[in-house]
């Protein structure tokens, strides 16, 4: 047995959880400088579609409905929250993303009925509530959990068994879009070919579309099928590029800005690296000016910077980043974006001496882990960047806007929650 449990209107729900008069009203949060809607309650949903561009509402719409910045420490705590006190009573579970995990519940007797069960305390505990799908595949998992979601009468648990004659049923209904893994792309070819809902997916030839397509859209009819194709640590694989990127603020041409952000983001792919146990061959530094301005001179370049050895040391991702930068860099551009890519990640192991470096031998390994460790180790118990390479401005052009950020209730002392006596 399989659950995919899933926060309902996870950003919404965490204002909510410390802003009880939001509770019912229509709540959109906003991407990184108040640019974009990127998540809405179920009340928004009618008036303003996913991605819309803040300054795009109608002035009548935007009366009706609360805007918010994002505010990622409080989201990041919650999730913390919620999925230690799952993680209290399902020992098996793998985090998918902020808001979702899957459940390994072969163990559980009667599982509707316990993860009903799980669903209240998470609510009482947190104020957060969930929704958990229950089948015999990941696959099937997400669409019960639809139909949770969906279907108030099933207390926001549902299992959706094979077996049981409303099977065929609610895979007639369900889109193909919809189906986890199927892209737009791959819909669109799944569409010309007659295929638009899973129920007809599920019946087509397996092993046929896997040729046409590839061993994932194979695993995922077998799936539809009821049969167990992708384990339950089968997403966490090595990444092959790790990325780590911001738009500004306000749009800068100060080298020493750039200079900032770029060790930033360095020192966080670093951190990324480590964090799956890999190293980096190359890193790849770039900018961009303001593709919107239309009027203004467009300058979009980047640069790839080879590293004498594969390596996750922040020290030397932030020299190889900042020579790229310097590379790169021309003073008449006011740039909006700046970015860090990690190149040619390989495995901890595979780590190789270079006998033209000083610096890679076994000793200086040792130094090095040694002191990223403790980096991690620190920054993980007393919050990011506590300890960082280099100083900050906290008026640097490139900060985020956040014009509508609500209080970071539970990551700041002086934000704190204050409940007043009556």
């Amino acid at each position: 047995m399989i659950g995919l449990l899933d926060c309902n209107n996870f950003y919404a729900s965490c204002e909510r959880a410390f802003n009880p008069k939001l509770e019912g009203q229509p709540i959109g949060i906003l991407s990184n400088n108040d640019g974009c809607v990127i998540a809405r309650s179920n009340e928004l949903k009618p008036y303003v579609p996913m991605g819309m561009p803040a300054f795009k509402i109608p002035p009548h719409i935007k009366k009706k409905i609360t805007l918010l910045s994002s505010n990622y420490e409080l989201y990041g705590d919650m999730s913390q929250r919620v999925f230690s006190i799952v993680q209290e009573y399902i020992y098996d579970t793998e985090l998918y993303s902020i808001d979702e995990a899957f459940l390994h519940l072969q163990n559980k007797q009667n599982a509707t009925e316990y993860c009903i069960a799980l669903r209240k305390i998470i609510h009482q505990c947190t104020g957060i509530p969930v929704s958990i799908g229950l089948s015999l595949t990941k696959t099937l998992a997400k669409i019960a959990n639809h139909v949770a979601k969906k279907n108030t009468d099933y207390q926001g648990v549902y299992f959706l068994n094979p077996d049981h004659p409303a099977f065929a049923s609610i895979l007639q209904q369900f889109p193909v879009t919809e189906i986890w893994g199927i892209g737009r792309r791959l819909s669109v070819k799944l569409s010309n070919m007659g295929i638009q809902t899973a129920w007809q997916l599920r019946n087509c030839d397996a092993h046929f579309l896997g040729k046409q397509f590839s061993v994932v859209m194979e695993r995922t009819i077998l799936e539809l099928r009821g049969i167990p194709c992708i384990d339950l640590e089968g997403t966490h694989t090595l990444k092959k590029n790790i990325m780590t990127s911001r738009s500004f603020g306000n749009a800068t041409n100060d080298f020493h800005d750039l200079e900032d952000i770029v060790r930033i983001h360095a020192s966080r792919g670093a951190e990324k690296l480590r964090s799956q146990h890999s190293l980096a061959q190359a890193v790849l530094v770039f900018l961009k000016t303001n593709r919107f301005h239309k009027i203004k001179s467009q300058y979009h370049p980047s640069i790839a910077i080879p590293l004498l050895y594969p390596t996750s040391d922040t020290r030397e991702i932030i020299q190889a980043a900042q020579n790229g930068l310097r590379r790169i860099y021309k003073k008449n551009y006011l740039y909006q974006k700046a970015g860090i890519m990690m190149l040619d990640i390989v495995g901890q192991d595979k780590n190789q001496l270079n006998i033209f470096s000083n610096t890679n031998t076994d000793e200086a390994k040792k130094r090095s882990e040694i002191l990223m460790q403790t980096l991690d180790n620190i920054n993980k118990k007393m919050g990011r960047n506590k300890i960082a390479f280099g100083a900050t401005k906290s008026t640097a052009s490139w900060n985020l806007k956040r014009n509508h950020l609500s209080q970071r209730y539970t990551t700041r002392w002086d934000e704190l929650p204050v409940v007043k006596a009556v």
